[in-house]
């Protein structure tokens, strides 16, 4: 892909970031009577929870805004409530669990007949049951040591059932899972095998700057998370491998593969991960920093601070030199990149270039080390999105006051004929007019974008 700029810019402007003229500062007066100490955990504090937390109860558990605060609240009082029957019971302790849309009516189990006033008393409903809570657990670690030589890979999922009074058994195939359970010296009593298709496997993080292995040999690092279509990946430097190259990550676990590359000319690529693998919007720190977040690409000018975080050298801070460098390396030329001071080495390449929490771009080469410093080029990440119809994640949702999702940013200067992302939409930098009148609210003051169908980039003219 080319590097044609058109003459004419775009600059989108959403306000004002400052104010001009002023003069002092302000400065927070320390509370003489020190910091004010947080209110104590209670069940009148209990509901105190950030809004998204509220909102993902309502999406997901169906309740209302009071219901999931009474939910909260409920689970409070039922959590104190099964704590001091649990210490007053002792070994006729059975276990606890709680019923109802919004966690309301606490039950309490236990080998006790005599004991059930006591729970009552407390405002929790009495089950009578067999088996004590200390009996279950005797079982299920019988399990667990005899899982510690050899797992069942039939078997893959164990646990104490309270509500059951029995160690339940998930498992594909039953009759395998009572022998397990038998030879471990478990009583047949106590265990209840469920048949079931689970298979678990772990999830590993798509982190930006962490190491990956192409087709199980040579290194580099990752730039940042995006998806596609609801499928997670990571965008990283093209010279790194081809369509059809696989990946594992930095633990040698399976990962995925390239699905587009641009090398020489561009130094960009995308790969795919598969369902092992979840993006997250950071950057490794390498420890030298808080894994720094990821909330936008919005580009940082010549003179900027910017820093690199790769798998070889870890997290490493210069500035930003030039913008629209071209650079020729051995395998050739490749146009557009940033040239930066921050240092870089082998298999730092495709790591992220970040600026505070603005992605920047993505490692591609330069000399020198980080012993006796050096020259870095880095691609600019916005080039890599547009040409796959990627976005960049910056997280699974955003509170209402964060910037939208795609490639777009606020304050960014366009060129003409660049294409960017918003909200699932694409736009093209036109110049000074519009030529549809179908761009959202959020564009119309801005008079410099027009909305097309980019659904990749071979529909670009």
């Amino acid at each position: 892909m080319s590097h044609r700029r058109g003459m004419r810019v775009a600059v989108l402007a959403a306000g004002a970031l400052g104010l001009a003229g002023v003069q002092g500062v302000a400065v927070a007066q320390p509370d003489p009577a020190g910091p004010a100490r947080p209110a104590p955990y209670s069940a009148a504090t209990a509901a105190n929870v950030p809004q998204a937390m509220l909102k993902a109860m309502q999406r997901d558990l169906g309740l209302t805004a009071a219901q999931a605060k009474q939910a909260l609240v409920n689970q409070f009082d039922s959590g104190v409530t099964a704590g001091k029957l649990r210490l007053r019971l002792g070994g006729a302790f059975a276990g606890s669990w709680v019923s109802g849309r919004t966690a309301e009516t606490l039950h309490v189990a236990t080998t006790d007949p005599a004991r059930t006033a006591e729970i009552t008393a407390q405002g929790a409903r009495a089950t009578v049951v067999g088996r004590s809570l200390a009996d279950l657990t005797a079982a299920k670690a019988r399990l667990d040591r005899a899982a510690a030589r050899k797992a069942p890979s039939h078997s893959p999922v164990w646990y104490v059932d309270v509500q059951a009074n029995r160690v339940v058994v998930l498992s594909s195939a039953p009759a395998e899972a009572r022998a397990f359970a038998k030879a471990a010296g478990v009583d047949p009593a106590e265990v209840a095998v469920r048949r079931s298709k689970i298979k678990p496997r772990t999830y590993y993080d798509l982190r930006g700057g962490d190491a990956y292995y192409m087709n199980g040999s040579g290194r580099c690092s990752i730039g940042f998370s995006v998806t596609r279509g609801g499928t997670p990946g990571f965008i990283t430097a093209g010279h790194c491998g081809q369509p059809g190259t696989s990946t594992s990550g930095y633990n040698q676990v399976q990962q995925g593969s390239f699905q587009g590359s641009s090398f020489p000319g561009n130094d960009y690529a995308w790969v795919a991960a598969n369902g092992n693998w979840s993006p997250v919007a950071r950057v490794n720190g390498y420890g030298s920093v808080q894994d720094p977040a990821v909330s936008g690409s919005t580009v940082a000018q010549t003179g900027s601070p910017v820093c690199r975080s790769g798998s070889t050298t870890g997290w490493h801070c210069g500035t930003v030199q030039q913008l629209n460098t071209s650079v020729t390396y051995p395998q050739g030329t490749v146009s557009g990149v940033t040239q930066t001071n921050v240092c870089a080495e082998p298999g730092d390449s495709g790591g992220s270039f970040i600026s505070g929490t603005q992605a920047q771009g993505t490692t591609s080469g330069g000399s020198g080390d980080c012993r006796s410093g050096g020259t870095t080029f880095f691609q600019p990440v916005n080039e890599g999105l547009q040409a796959y119809g990627l976005t960049l994640y910056t997280g699974t949702s955003n509170p209402p006051d964060d910037p939208p999702s795609g490639s777009w940013a606020a304050g960014t200067v366009y060129q003409v004929g660049d294409v960017v992302t918003y909200n699932g939409s694409s736009y093209r930098c036109i110049g000074e007019r519009l030529r549809h009148p179908g761009p959202p609210q959020q564009f119309r003051q801005h008079r410099r974008l027009e909305e097309v169908d980019v659904p990749g980039p071979e529909a670009l003219p």
